[in-house]
């Protein structure tokens, strides 16, 4: 007990004053946490779930928690799921639904209660399984931490310990508690590392277990110097577009830093990027401009300069514009119509002056389609706007994001911000003007 309450004091997991949430299965673990956490004087509720997974086992485990926390007067919290039909409802592995359903549940709980924390019965050899599990599956530094002794509101106090460790506990209190059968089976990953794995490591070195923690525990201290790093280069070569919500990398600044492939995995990762997806990206940030990379939020562009990342959004909307007034396109772009017989010439992005008697309503607000030609302002051709953006340099972002205002025949008159239509400027032969801003 003096090792868990050492561990509690050094990682700072919980407060004496406030109450606690036991993760209460039965197995020898959260019975070990929950007396371990009762005899050092913390205020502790216990919260068992029923999952009705494994029939009369089921029922057995939930009739001995029941015991358990009588005999020490324990409050105790149950709730019953049907777990199969909430995975089949879900389409997800009866193993994430157990999941899903367990912390939901704890979260609620713990809101309703006051409490402060949910403590979970995690020890070391769990964290060395997960650690394992991820190096299988080919995860980057975080996945090798493994388990965290704190993760929001909930915490581990018993990662100090080894399953060993904590059996040796129960049997020195004569304390009996239950097996999970399914544990000795090794159908899922989990079980094949505990069962065949780590057998066959700790036959090759019997510190096997305790080396591959401090392992972990390693990298959880270099995690902190890269996460700092990570984030200082964030701060030096991310520019953010606030109306497109967008994030741009210039490519050379990329190709200088020491690892381009980790920097795109911590920038890419929590936007649902995966490995192969920054892989590609790494390979071909020389090649063709426009290549688009998605995820269910996001998507990454390949521009000519730099990579942009934007939020996956609807298609953009067209707005008539039945006569003068103020009309709202979307969260950030507002335009106000209006005819004034003061005639003035506005140099200004986010005016266009045009000459009224030449515009017939309604107008219309649409973003620039294939094939759209204008007479850009000061010429007397007409030019393709998609090769009027690309003379401007716009990345592949902005030029998906421009709008254009037409007439009512379809002829542009603005390219929005841009460049007004020559055959509608301002002459001395005016007599009233249509101004159009954007704000």
């Amino acid at each position: 007990m003096e090792r868990v309450a050492a561990y509690i004091q050094k990682e700072g997991l919980l407060s004496r004053e406030g109450l606690h949430i036991i993760a209460l299965s039965g197995g020898a673990d959260s019975v070990a946490l929950l007396l371990i956490l009762h005899s050092l004087g913390y205020r502790i509720e216990a919260a068992h779930c029923n999952f009705h997974l494994r029939g009369e086992e089921s029922n057995r485990d939930e009739t001995f928690v029941k015991s358990l926390c009588k005999e020490h007067n324990i409050p105790l919290h149950l709730i019953h799921f049907d777990t199969a039909e909430y995975a089949s409802l879900h389409q997800v592995s009866i193993e994430m639904a157990a999941r899903e359903l367990r912390y939901h549940y704890f979260e609620q709980l713990r809101y309703d209660i006051g409490a402060e924390t949910v403590c979970v019965a995690h020890h070391r050899d769990d964290a060395v399984e997960t650690l394992l599990m991820n190096l299988l599956r080919g995860s980057g530094i975080h996945g090798l931490t493994g388990i965290r002794p704190k993760n929001g509101y909930i915490v581990r106090p018993l990662l100090c310990l080894s399953r060993q460790e904590v059996e040796a506990f129960l049997r020195e209190a004569g304390q009996p508690f239950v097996y999970d059968s399914t544990n000795f089976v090794d159908d899922v990953v989990r079980n094949k590392v505990r069962l065949n794995v780590l057998p066959l490591l700790k036959a090759i070195n019997p510190s096997a277990s305790e080396n591959l923690y401090k392992t972990a525990c390693y990298l959880r201290e270099a995690e902190q110097v890269v996460e700092e790093a990570v984030g200082q280069q964030k701060a030096q070569l991310i520019s953010k577009g606030l109306e497109t919500q967008s994030e741009a990398v210039a490519k050379a600044a990329l190709k200088e830093l020491p690892s381009t492939a980790f920097f795109l995995h911590e920038w890419l990762g929590p936007y649902g990027f995966n490995a192969a997806q920054t892989t590609e990206i790494l390979m071909r940030l020389d090649g063709e401009s426009g290549r688009t990379f998605l995820t269910e939020s996001h998507e990454l562009v390949i521009d000519r300069e730099c990579l942009v990342l934007i939020p996956r959004q609807a298609p953009m909307k067209s707005l008539k514009i039945p006569e003068t007034g103020l009309y709202r396109y979307d969260d950030s772009r507002q335009f106000i119509f209006s005819i004034s017989k003061e005639i003035s010439i506005s140099k200004s992005n986010s005016c266009a002056t045009i000459d009224a008697a030449l515009v017939k309503f309604p107008l219309i607000i649409r973003p620039t389609q294939a094939g759209d030609k204008f007479v850009p302002f000061g010429m007397t051709g007409h030019k393709l706007v998609s090769d009027f953006l690309t003379d401007l340099k716009l990345t592949v972002v902005a030029k998906r994001c421009q709008l254009v205002v037409t007439d009512c025949e379809g002829n542009i008159l603005w390219v929005v911000g841009q460049r007004t239509d020559n055959r509608y400027r301002i002459t001395a032969q005016t007599t009233s003007m249509l101004s159009i801003v954007l704000r």
